[in-house]
């Protein structure tokens, strides 16, 4: 479905909003006949994404390349793999996930039950980005999906070819009525965000995120939002620079640099700099020794994203790179040497394969330079010693951490993947993906009877009443699960033990001993 009068040809912008506000009833109706909840649904449809993807790989490719030439295998590790991964993680635990979680007991509710039930939101709206089209839309819809929601899924209007690709198959794929595929562009996703949702999943940027969060504060619609940062690397002196340079370099270079939590800047002294430097760009010769007509280097997805990157460069020190084609929004591997921390480049997250490096005196001058900014997304260490790793991660904030790597930490679907403050607000990935689009409703379910034991909360009150109720909901360490049902079991031999020594010293009349033989209670006799 295309809400933007480009491609539909309507120029009244009311009839978008009208169709905006009747997409979102449509959805929003079909969560009330609580189709998606069942496991069984639930499943399918998840299944459905799975085959979406074992089905098309080769035209995901072809439209990948058309938008930001991308290369086969990044398409396939980082925007196919990376949720075919997250799929099967929720077909194979998705029941687990959906269980009632018991919570601790105190002793005051001994005797009940209580509870975590995660259910749905409701009606889900999740927003896309144009840098990974398909990952950053599709990933999170595997949360919304495993936790019962219905979906508006909007992919981003910039990756124009993915775009039109997922409003055409996925309907094929998914359940029609749950999930609704919407196309449309800025002024349009502003419609969008007039309507009320019950949960918004975002991916894009600060600027952008703080307009989505804005909107959603108009309906106190819980959010998610996944933006970005400077992400630094300190390099250590006693770094391997060989492998270092490597690492970095991969993850500068991936998706062109155009990646959320590609390392943004590097710190470390002046002499660990000239080291670097020489490494990376014996690194940047092996991966390519043409990288403009190379398969292995995306380009830059538009014509604004190039210019902004190639102003950057300007009275810049370049330790080697900086070669542009604007044709072909081409940009080079390119790294800056003895980068000012005052001047363009370090104003605003690059988000391209632009490299600063800034030297500092020592570990301590890197940590308050990255304390003197907004805190990241991502942060990198390259070092040996333990002692210094676990120094910058006790003295920095980051949404996560990579030692000795970059990248690989989103890999991990056990680890939540966020950004903190400026960088993000929530977080997802496997069971965190489930929670992030659940409510964790709270029960406790008390048995009838049993309510002498709780007396001392009634009227009329009493000092000694006070005193039981403090007594019982004083905390202690929580109750081994074990207990209560040894306790119900003694409390229940306890009963009939009472009701035994009651018959036996105070039978029962005969009339009523015979008038219970015909209702068909058994003799006591």
């Amino acid at each position: 479905m295309r809400l933007s009068a480009k491609f539909s040809g309507d120029p009244d912008a009311g009839s978008n909003a009208r169709a905006a506000a009747e997409v979102v009833r449509k959805l929003r109706a079909a969560f009330q006949t609580g189709k998606s909840k069942p496991y069984e649904f639930r499943i399918r449809q998840l299944e459905g994404l799975l085959r979406f993807f074992d089905e098309n790989v080769d035209i995901l490719c072809a439209a990948l390349w058309k938008d930001l030439h991308k290369p086969r295998q990044e398409c396939i590790v980082t925007e196919i793999e990376i949720v075919k991964n997250e799929i099967r993680s929720a077909l194979a635990s998705l029941k687990k996930w959906m269980a009632p979680r018991p919570a601790e007991k105190s002793l005051a509710i001994m005797t009940d039950y209580p509870f975590i039930q995660h259910e749905p939101y409701g009606v889900a709206l999740i927003i896309g980005a144009w840098n990974y089209p398909v990952n950053l839309l599709l990933s999170p819809l595997v949360g919304a999906i495993s936790a019962g929601n219905c979906v508006l899924i909007k992919p981003s209007e910039v990756s124009e070819n993915v775009e039109r690709l997922l409003e055409q198959l996925l309907p094929q794929y998914l359940d029609k009525n749950c999930f609704e595929v919407v196309c449309a562009g800025p002024e349009d996703t502003s419609l969008l965000l007039k309507e009320q949702f019950d949960y918004i999943f975002f991916t894009g940027s600060t600027t952008v995120g703080k307009i989505v969060y804005e909107a959603a504060a108009k309906h106190l619609t819980p959010v998610t939002l996944e933006m970005g940062g400077k992400s630094p690397v300190y390099v250590d002196a006693d770094a391997d620079m060989a492998l270092t340079a490597k690492r970095i370099m991969w993850g500068k270079t991936l998706n062109a640099g155009q990646t959320c939590i590609a390392p943004d800047y590097v710190l470390c002294t002046a002499d660990t700099q000239r080291q670097l430097v020489e490494a990376m760009k014996k690194v940047s010769h092996d991966f390519s020794t043409d990288q403009q007509d190379s398969k292995d280097y995306c380009h830059i997805v538009s014509d604004r994203q190039f210019n902004r990157l190639k102003g950057l460069l300007k009275d810049q020190t370049i330790g080697f790179g900086g070669q542009t084609d604007a044709e072909t929004r081409y940009i080079a591997p390119t790294v800056l040497t003895n980068v000012d921390p005052a001047s363009d480049v370090m104003k605003a997250e690059i988000f391209g394969p632009i490299l600063p490096i800034i030297p500092v005196a020592d570990v301590d001058q890197a940590i308050r330079f990255v304390q003197q900014r907004e805190k990241p997304l991502a942060l990198y260490i390259f070092a040996k010693s333990k002692k210094v790793i676990e120094k910058i991660l006790r003295g920095t904030t980051s949404g996560g951490a990579c030692v000795n790597d970059t990248i690989m930490h989103v890999t991990v679907d056990s680890l939540p993947f966020g950004g903190v403050g400026p960088s993000g607000l929530g977080a997802y990935h496997g069971f965190s993906s489930f929670e992030t689009f659940s409510h964790k409703r709270s029960i406790l379910w008390k048995p009838h009877g049993l309510d002498f034991l709780y007396y001392s909360r009634y009227p009329p009150y009493s000092e000694g009443k006070t005193k039981g109720l403090i007594a019982l909901l004083k905390y202690r360490r929580p109750l081994p699960s074990w207990l209560s049902t040894v306790f119900i079991f003694g409390l229940g031999g306890l009963v009939g033990y009472a009701a035994r020594f009651l018959n036996n010293h105070f039978p029962i009349p005969a009339f009523l001993q015979q008038h219970a033989e015909r209702l068909g209670f058994p003799s006591s006799r």
